[in-house]
């Protein structure tokens, strides 16, 4: 089988929230090669436009009838998706340390993992909700 083939395969059989975690890495990654340059450059500018269109494709899915996940959760994500914006548009064009748009991104990947393991084990959700009922 060759590699387009296999790699062909790969996405056909991943997850939604596996995409998802692999497009933030992808772009992650990128935002971290360019972040220590000393000036805007073309690198730069892919690297944050790509990042910009990630947070406007997850934004147009927040705000569709058919994402069902929790309103608060949505509005939070939402949020985050407007800081986004602003703070790309200053970082195109200045030197700006790109670690916050980094920090956010991972956070994101963070909570995808998690979820993708809830998804797994069921189980531990209800202990999620337990011990978040414990601590309200």
């Amino acid at each position: 089988m060759s590699v387009a083939a296999y790699a062909k395969t790969n996405l056909t059989t991943e997850t939604p929230t596996k995409t998802e975690y692999r497009l933030f890495a992808e772009i992650t990654g990128e935002l971290e090669q360019v972040n220590k340059q000393a000036e805007v450059s073309q690198a730069r500018v892919n690297a944050l436009f790509r990042n910009s269109q990630l947070w406007l494709t997850l934004e147009a899915d927040l705000v569709s009838e058919q994402n069902k996940l929790d309103i608060e959760l949505k509005a939070g994500l939402i949020s985050l998706a407007i800081w986004v914006k602003k703070f790309t548009s200053s970082a195109m064009r200045t030197t700006i340390e790109l670690e916050p748009l980094i920090s956010v991104n991972r956070q994101i990947m963070e909570g995808l993992l998690a979820s993708e393991r809830n998804a797994k084990n069921p189980s531990n959700r209800s202990t999620a909700v337990e011990y978040s009922q414990l601590q309200a």
